[in-house]
């Protein structure tokens, strides 16, 4: 029997580019595995006063002006759904928490329920927080009944980014994703796109 299609949403929150970066090469890393993909960033709830203080800030927000805000409908679409979000002491940015907070709906529904669920970060600093943002990230897939996919130390690439919880990077705009990075997004969503083809397949197979 042949493995579904599956479609994968990568969502995320980026100020100064860093995730906006990771959550490109996840998405045409999901694409190339076979998934039909949407990319998605959440809507920034920042004053354009402190926006236009950062000039990496600012030029990020130009930068991604033309991807779509994630919208409910992206969640009940998707059969994976990929988080990102920069480490703020230790947790989740505000924009992305805003989101999943008005996600009670869908959740009360079920219909968040049984779909694969993963997450990226980074941060400025090494021990800037990154496993603390990606374990309370998790919570939220916990409380979904979502399946959670982390890479793990699956593949020997995932020894050089050394984070099991998910693709992590370290540095700010003026840092670029070095090939350890880039190669663990690439793994973090090849394996989120091979499992969630096995738990849609097999949900299907089941009735």
């Amino acid at each position: 029997m042949p493995l579904h299609d599956v479609n994968v949403a990568v969502i995320y929150y980026s100020s100064t580019g860093t995730i906006a970066e990771l959550a490109r090469l996840i998405a045409d890393a999901a694409e190339h595995a076979g998934a039909d993909v949407r990319l998605r960033r959440v809507a920034e709830l920042a004053p354009q006063s402190a926006i236009d203080s950062n000039p990496a800030w600012a030029a990020n927000v130009a930068a991604t002006a033309d991807i779509l805000e994630a919208t409910h409908d992206d969640m009940v679409w998707a059969d994976a759904v990929l988080f990102g979000s920069p480490t703020r002491f230790g947790n989740v940015t505000s924009q992305l928490k805003q989101f999943l907070d008005t996600l009670g709906g869908l959740w009360q529904q079920g219909r968040l329920a049984d779909k694969v669920y993963s997450g990226f970060t980074a941060s400025a600093t090494p021990h800037g927080g990154q496993e603390s943002t990606l374990l309370a990230l998790y919570h939220s897939v916990h409380h979904f009944g979502g399946i959670l996919v982390t890479p793990g130390y699956t593949d020997p690439a995932k020894f050089n980014d050394g984070n099991p919880y998910g693709t992590s990077h370290v540095g700010g705009p003026e840092t670029p994703l070095d090939a350890a990075v880039r190669t663990a997004a690439r793994v973090q969503a090849e394996r989120v796109v091979k499992f969630a083809k096995a738990i849609k397949s097999g949900l299907a197979a089941t009735g």
